[in-house]
């Protein structure tokens, strides 16, 4: 997820947080320190409301984190790679590097967020009681309010995030159920969509009829997630039938060979007088003396820089990052390379040979090119359930 500003690492996983975070965190500081507190619990300063606001939100995000952090855990432990954790205005993500390969490990990736988020909710709950009984803290019912507000949320996140629609996680758990029973998780994973879809569209028509009934803010809110919830579930339909028809197809067969690349010192004044009005080319590699990628560059990233700038900008200031750019070996199947295929890349991925050497890119066009071909190559009829479900984000996505 882009505009992510970078937290380190917990458990080996990466964090980000998604500038979008500040709106949530406004919400609730302000909703809370300026309307709820003060009318439930009268009596002290705005600067104490305020400031209980700002603990609630702050252990609000630490709860959400918790919740990725189980995901992604559970997943490194059934063989999921994770490629990290974004917190954002609706939620957060865990980007998984691929899907569990069992009905019964995608159903335990899937549920262990929902009971982090019911256990915070408890443990909250318990501080609350705790300290409403606490003769000696200070401001006692401003202070148990606030765990006694976290510890409801966490408990409504909980219950609201295993409702059975993708890409909820009780949208996972029902494609795990789906997948055990029809032995198909192509088509498990299409109906998990499909309910998502419908369940964002109600969502949609509730928060439209709170709107016309006076509930103006609460409605728009709930629309938001509703429209959310329609996209990213028609995402994962659209993802599922492309891993349905690309099973059986190697990066190998999809990729572009021999990419013209560039050099990290060079400017984008000089890529666009050698390279991008020369060739119909919208992709370039960056490859050192050495030969190592040292990152990509994409036609649509040289056209944000101004031209004036063009001159001292090298390639390497405006270039994704090695790490940040999606990699594969060219023997991978395609299908596990897809879910990874976002972020600053802009859709695109580098081949690399086992000894990390450029040998190739994937991209949209790679995509579409082996789509239009696979029927000729006799791969549209694999075995029922071994195509690629759709990625968790493979994200995992949790709406707040």
């Amino acid at each position: 997820m882009r505009s992510s500003i970078p937290l380190g690492r917990i458990g080996g996983v990466r964090v980000g947080l998604n500038i979008s975070v500040l709106v949530i965190v406004a919400i609730l500081v302000f909703g809370l320190g300026l309307g709820r507190f003060p009318a439930a619990f009268p009596g002290h300063s705005m600067a104490v409301y305020l400031l209980a606001g700002l603990v609630a939100a702050v252990l609000f995000l630490a709860s959400l984190l918790a919740h990725e952090l189980a995901h992604a855990l559970m997943a490194r432990r059934e063989g999921v790679e994770v490629s990290r954790i974004t917190l954002w205005l609706l939620g957060g993500v865990a980007e998984l590097k691929g899907e569990p390969r069992t009905p019964r490990a995608d159903l335990k990736i899937a549920v262990v967020g929902p009971a982090t988020s019911l256990l915070a909710g408890v443990v909250f709950g318990v501080v609350a009681w705790l300290v409403a009984g606490a003769v000696m803290v200070p401001r006692a019912s401003l202070v148990a309010g606030m765990f006694g507000y976290l510890a409801a949320v966490n408990v409504l996140l909980a219950v609201f995030n295993l409702i059975p629609a993708a890409p909820l996680d009780g949208g996972r758990v029902l494609r795990a159920v789906l997948w055990w029973r029809w032995h198909d998780r192509s088509r498990a994973a299409i109906a998990a969509a499909r309910a998502g879809r419908w369940f964002g569209y109600a969502l949609i028509a509730l928060g439209f009829l709170q709107v016309v009934t006076g509930r103006g803010f609460d409605g728009l809110w709930l629309a938001l997630i509703g429209l959310f919830l329609v996209n990213a579930a028609a995402a994962e339909e659209q993802q599922t039938r492309l891993g349905t028809a690309l099973h059986g197809i190697r990066v190998a067969d999809a990729m572009s060979r021999d990419p013209v690349t560039a050099s990290p010192d060079e400017t984008v004044a000089q890529l666009v007088e050698r390279v991008v009005m020369r060739h119909r080319l919208s992709t370039y590699p960056l490859v050192d003396q050495e030969g190592a990628f040292r990152g990509l560059v994409t036609l649509n990233r040289v056209r944000h820089v101004e031209p004036e700038r063009r001159d001292r900008l090298r390639l390497a200031d405006i270039a994704c990052p090695p790490q940040d750019v999606p990699t594969a070996r060219p023997e991978e199947p395609l299908t596990d390379l897809l879910p990874r295929m976002q972020g600053c890349a802009d859709g695109r991925a580098v081949v690399l040979d086992a000894d990390g050497r450029l040998v190739g890119l994937v991209t949209p066009t790679d995509i579409s090119r082996t789509i239009q071909t696979a029927d000729l190559r006799g791969t549209f009829s694999g075995p029922r359930g071994a195509d690629l479900a759709p990625p968790y984000h493979g994200h995992h996505r949790d709406a707040a």
